[in-house]
């Protein structure tokens, strides 16, 4: 009770809002069933967002910044040598998503839904999508491309890409499958390193 009585009324709409769109999706989440979960009236939402989709864009631009706040970069394991920098990075990125699956299932939802080329939620998914893209850059540059190259590059960027696809997937198989993100990270490790070791023998 403490710990709610500190949040303001937007911060309460937007808990309420999560929670419902993680149980029936945005469209259907109504205005309606909002007001009764936040315990707030409809003139409430509408001065703090201006519609249902303004909810959805402030609940995707938190979810960017809480994402951003508890996920590691790769450059907080510099100490380490690249393949084990990868490691602890990636491991370390999945039990953060194990811990908070509503987090990329909302990016994977929006993402797919019918409001993904809304200039509201365009935004903030590009913002998402290009950082998360930069992070997988990081890792994965001093293991196949530390001394540069355009082809070294090339690989990295496209590395990325189903770095960033193996985790959406993931999204979908946790919320389907019950399957967690950490328990596939030895798999994938295994596929980076057999794919390092056959390009530098």
């Amino acid at each position: 009770m403490r710990a709610a009585a500190n949040l303001n009324s937007r911060d309460l709409i937007l808990n309420a809002a999560r929670t419902l769109i993680d149980e029936k999706g945005y469209d259907g989440m109504a205005v309606s069933e909002l007001c009764t979960a936040s315990g707030f009236p409809a003139s409430s939402i509408y001065y703090h967002f201006g519609s249902k989709l303004g909810v959805l864009a402030a609940l995707l631009e938190r979810t960017f910044e809480e994402m951003h706040a508890l996920f590691p970069g790769p450059g907080a394991f510099d100490h380490l040598a690249p393949m084990e920098r990868f490691e602890a990075w990636f491991s370390g990125a999945c039990r953060t998503l194990d811990k908070h699956p509503d987090y990329l299932r909302l990016l994977v939802a929006t993402g797919v839904g019918p409001h993904k080329d809304t200039d509201e939620a365009q935004h903030t998914l590009r913002r998402i999508r290009d950082s998360a893209h930069a992070s997988w850059v990081s890792a994965l540059t001093p293991i196949f491309a530390p001394a540069g190259g355009r082809a070294n590059k090339a690989l990295v960027e496209k590395l990325a890409i189903l770095g960033r696809a193996v985790t959406d997937g993931l999204a979908v198989a946790n919320n389907v499958d019950s399957i967690t993100y950490s328990s596939e990270v030895a798999a994938f490790l295994q596929l980076i390193r057999s794919l390092a070791e056959t390009r530098s023998s």
